[in-house]
């Protein structure tokens, strides 16, 4: 799997559902009423300082490797992992929203499918497999019209945490190079859309 597929399957997936049958898993963090005041945002803030991280150290590996398989480092960009994607993961699904909320109760659900099914084809957890092994289980879960029935809701997963790891990691200065994005960037100069790009939408 390499990163320019990465990036077709993210505009193409589907909405992520909750995986069906896994073992409990942590329970949501309690609401608060009401979500308090809007931070400073004139400040800067680190993982953490917002509200309490929830991921486990053993989680975060996972997070890690299950990054670096949707995004890996190659000679333009590094890996998910590199780029503080992992923190944001963390951050994001601990964060008292109900949409964070709902995609923590999935990333976990997730980690422990991956576990299970890393377990029953090599014997050990999902971080301690060869790479061959865990790019074997991405790869039935990685794209949701060509996954096995068995495969279905794990791949609705899937789906989810690719798309958290795209948005994170395209979010970074090292993603954004990486798209050849040239927005805030101050130029001297401006010469308009290519003559390509004009004649495609038959503005020439």
């Amino acid at each position: 799997m390499d990163r320019r597929m990465s990036v077709k399957w993210v505009l193409a997936a589907a909405a992520a559902g909750v995986l069906s049958g896994a073992p409990p898993v942590r329970a949501a963090i309690t609401m608060a009423q009401g979500y308090g005041t809007d931070p400073n945002l004139t400040k800067s803030y680190r993982p953490g300082d917002l509200w309490p991280l929830t991921l486990t150290r053993s989680e975060r590996q996972t997070a890690a490797v299950l990054c670096d398989l949707i995004v890996p480092a190659d000679a333009h960009s590094p890996s998910a992992s590199a780029v503080g994607v992992v923190d944001f993961l963390d951050d994001w699904v601990s964060a008292p929203y109900p949409q964070q909320q709902a995609d923590r109760q999935k990333l976990l659900e997730g980690f422990v499918w991956l576990d299970r099914e890393s377990r029953r084809r090599g014997g050990t957890v999902f971080v301690r497999l060869p790479v061959s092994g865990q790019t074997s289980i991405c790869n039935d879960i990685c794209y949701l019209p060509a996954a096995k029935p068995r495969f279905k809701t794990p791949a609705r997963l899937f789906a989810r945490y690719r798309d958290l790891t795209a948005d994170a990691f395209y979010a970074t200065v090292q993603g954004r190079a990486d798209l050849r994005y040239i927005g805030n960037v101050p130029r001297s100069s401006y010469e308009g859309p290519p003559v390509e790009v004009l004649k495609l939408l038959g503005l020439t």
